[in-house]
Parts: structure tokens; C-alpha cells; sequence
């Protein structure tokens, strides 16, 4: 199942994790390294609507992004970001905090905005392979986990 949010951020192929609810993707434009988008599978548009079994279901996604994250970033702080400006669907962009930068495949990820607001248009935009290779680093990470 995929929604227009979903397609935008590269689904499938850039799919970390699946619930009954919940999809996890890697943001190809990654403000911070291991920037991430939780899309909600229900139809909805507004945060309200979501349904009661798709709130349960959250709880475990975000325990599992913070597991994740938290080994493969080392982040200080976590950032959840409910934007929907442009994507209609349900969403947040999970964007890890942390001093520095972190680098992955030979690349930078600077945290710009830090200790502030994200510095989203600073986002380094991943070039499909290394879009493919992350994304495999971190399903990979979560399988395991």
C-alpha cells in the first residue's frame, strides 16, 4: 500500500520499515544523517483522523526508529516534524540532532542548524546510490534489531 507522500519520498525503494500503519523511509535529502519520513498508511490528511489501532501502532514504530537511530547516528536530540505542506498524507520527517557532522560512504552530513531549528534547505541530497545504499544500511540495521 502506498500513498502519494509515500511515492514522493521514494517508496518503495527507499523503505527501512513496514507496520499494518506505518511506513519508514529514508529521506533522500537528509538535513542531518539518517534523516528519516514516517508516513501514515490510512488515508488520512489530518493527524486526528488517524485511527485508534494506527496510534497504537505508532508507539512501536518510533521505539524502533530511536533504536535505529540512536545506533546509527549516535544522535543527541530527535527531532519530529509534522510539515505537510506540500505532502497531503499524514506524515512526519524524523530528523536525528547532533554537534558536527557525521559522515557515511565517504560523505559529510553536517548538523547546519545546530543546537537550533533543522536547517532543512542545507539537506545533503543523496545521489540514487548512495540513496539505495543507506537505505539498505539502515533496513538492514532495523531487520536486526
Amino acid at each position: 500500500m502506498s500513498n502519494t507522500t509515500a511515492v514522493n519520498f521514494g517508496y518503495p525503494r527507499t523503505l527501512v520499515a513496514e507496520t499494518d500503519h506505518w511506513l519508514v523511509l529514508v529521506r533522500p535529502k537528509q538535513p542531518t544523517f539518517g534523516s528519516l519520513v514516517l508516513v501514515c498508511k490510512e488515508p488520512v490528511t489530518a493527524f486526528s483522523d488517524v485511527s485508534p489501532a494506527g496510534f497504537a501502532d505508532l508507539q512501536p514504530v518510533i521505539g524502533g526508529i530511536e533504536r535505529l537511530l540512536r545506533a546509527a547516528v549516535d544522535y543527541a536530540k530527535i527531532n519530529y516534524l509534522m510539515l505537510m505542506m506540500v505532502d497531503p498524507d499524514v506524515h512526519f520527517h524524523v530528523i536525528p540532532r547532533y554537534e558536527g557532522e557525521r559522515v557515511h560512504g565517504g560523505q559529510a552530513f553536517p548538523d547546519a542548524g545546530w543546537p537550533g531549528v533543522p536547517a532543512l534547505a542545507s539537506a545533503v541530497e543523496l545521489g540514487d546510490e548512495a540513496l539505495l545504499a543507506l537505505t539498505a544500511t539502515l533496513r538492514d540495521a532495523w531487520s536486526a534489531a
